[in-house]
This record gives structure tokens, sequence and C-alpha cells, in this order.
């Protein structure tokens, strides 16, 4: 399905240097904020108390964190649990901290800002959980990005799957450099959203990939930049169809979807966005500078031996 054609290519790789050095300079930059600024991990990666309380009719989470907030708390996070009548808090690690009297305070503070809630539990997560699922989610990227590289390796050749591997890691340091910038907090929501991002990015890359590999097998006298112009062209309806689509359904989070949603969906907002760049204009400049060629792809005829008939036997 195409809302258009492109008759002509747009030559993108007579740019492909320009794109690489803008590439590398925000790779940087990220890299850059992450080392100086850290991630603002949540509850869940650095320990905390989580208290879990029930109304008997929809709670209004704006004036729960406005009780909160007026009680003296910080850097707490609320959001609906089960239901909209139930609402989990999470509250920051601090020291000599007494799990009991941290529910009654927050029981205080909710019955004069948000009264009506009923207590059902009081739970301290300590920081060596935080360090399990920091360590968990490390490995989880890890697998995801070697079962890429495995998948990419098998279904093309080595050079787009190093290709494909450098531009979704690319995706992935910058969503996680904004939010070191600008201090977002990062839970395991986040991670997952991250971990979506790298397989929604190979798709495209994949897309891109197998019509390269299909234009060296069929189409004769084109240059490798040609190639990968021609294959990026051909794709572009289907890119906006699909990355159009998708970017709505996220924004409807964003926009929609409340505190709950608001950090899973503006990483996976960023990531669409690079994830379209990457896998054009990152991704098919790197498979152009290791050397991709039609050769590559196409089996060299078998030589007859002079004074043999068709099935190899010298007459």
């Amino acid at each position: 399905m195409e809302f258009f054609r492109i008759r002509k290519d747009i030559p993108f790789m007579r740019h492909a240097l320009k794109f690489n050095i803008i590439s590398l300079i925000t790779f940087l930059l990220a890299v850059f904020f992450l080392a100086t600024r850290g991630l603002h991990l949540s509850v869940e990666f650095t320990g905390g108390t989580l208290v879990e309380v029930s109304y008997q009719q929809a709670a209004e989470l704006e004036k729960v964190r406005g009780a909160l907030g007026k009680a003296g708390y910080s850097d707490f996070a609320v959001q609906n649990f089960g239901s909209s009548r139930d609402v989990l808090i999470r509250l920051p690690l601090k020291a000599e901290q007494n799990t009991a009297r941290m529910g009654e305070s927050v029981m205080t503070a909710l019955s004069e800002g948000a009264p009506g809630a009923t207590l059902q539990r009081v739970e301290f997560v300590g920081p060596q959980v935080g360090k399990e699922l920091a360590e968990n989610g490390a490995l989880a990227l890890l697998v995801v990005v070697l079962g890429i590289m495995i998948y990419l390796a098998f279904r093309f050749e080595w050079r787009f799957s190093v290709s494909a591997i450098i531009a979704n890691l690319h995706d992935v340091i910058i969503i996680l450099g904004f939010f070191a910038f600008f201090q977002w907090e990062f839970s395991l929501s986040v991670l997952a959203a991250v971990l979506a991002v790298l397989g929604y990015s190979v798709n495209e890359s994949v897309v891109v990939f197998d019509r390269v590999r299909e234009t060296f097998r069929k189409v004769r006298g084109l240059s490798t930049p040609q190639v990968l112009d021609h294959a990026i062209t051909s794709t572009i309806s289907r890119t906006i169809i699909t990355h159009g689509s998708t970017q709505l359904m996220v924004l409807s989070m964003l926009i929609f979807g409340g505190e709950t949603l608001y950090y899973f969906s503006l990483a996976l907002t960023i990531g669409i966005c690079f994830g379209i760049y990457s896998s054009v204009l990152v991704a098919s400049p790197l498979v152009m500078w290791l050397g991709v060629s039609r050769e590559q792809f196409i089996k060299p005829a078998k030589k007859q031996v002079e004074g043999a008939n068709e099935d190899g036997a010298v007459v």
C-alpha cells in the first residue's frame, strides 16, 4: 500500500558524511550528559517505600499529589494500580526510614488533602532489589542486541548486522541522553520502552536492507550509493504510513495517558523519531562505508568445461 510514489530517487547518500557527523555529535552529547548528570532512577532501582491505598470511588490523582507535596514529600510517584480506585504511591529511600511510620504519615497527609483513602499495604523496597533490577535490565538489553545481530547476520550479511546495531544503539543512547539531560525519571516502564524501540527501529532497517538486496540482484549498472538511494526512496511511503500511525498512538498516550504512561510514551516518541532517522541516515551510510557491493549478493555463474555437454560429461 502506497499513498504516493516518488519517481526520481532522492540523493540521500550524497549527504551521508554530513548525516554521520550530526549523528556522531548527537551521540557524544548524549554520552556526555549520561556521564556528568546520570539517570534519575525511580524507586524500583534505588529502593524506597511503596504505599497502596484504596478509595471508594475513582481516585483524583492530582489531589493525592497535592496532599503529598503539602506534607513535604518530594520525588514521589503516584499512579493508579489495578483500577481507578486503587492508588500506588512510591516514595524515595531515606536514611533511618521506618516503614510503618511512613505509612501512617502518608495516610495523615492524604486525610487532609485527599480524604477517603484506606491503607491496603506498605512495602519497603531495598536498594539491593533495585540493583538486581538494574543488572537484569542491562542483561535484557544485551540479549536483545545480540539477538538482533545474529538475526541480521543470518538474514543479510555482517555489514548489515554491524550497521543496524550501531544505528539502534545510537537510538538507545540518545533516549538515555534526553533522560539524563532533563533528569526525567527512569523507571521500569521507560526501560520497557527502550527495549521496544530497539525492536521497532531494527524493523525499519530490515525493510530498507531488504530493498537494497533486491535492487542489487535485479538492477544492473547502479553504484552502491544509487542502490541505497533507490531503496530508501522506494520505501518512504511505507515509512510514513507505519511511523505516522504509530506516532499518533504514542502521542495519544503522551497527551491523554496521564502520569503513569507519560515517561513511557515520551521515551517511545523520542525513539520513533530517531529510529526513522537512524535507519535511513545512519545505518545506510554505514553499510556504504563498510563496502557493500553487488558482487556479495550475486552468485558467480558456474564455468562449463570446454567440450562438455550440459550434464558435464566430456564429449
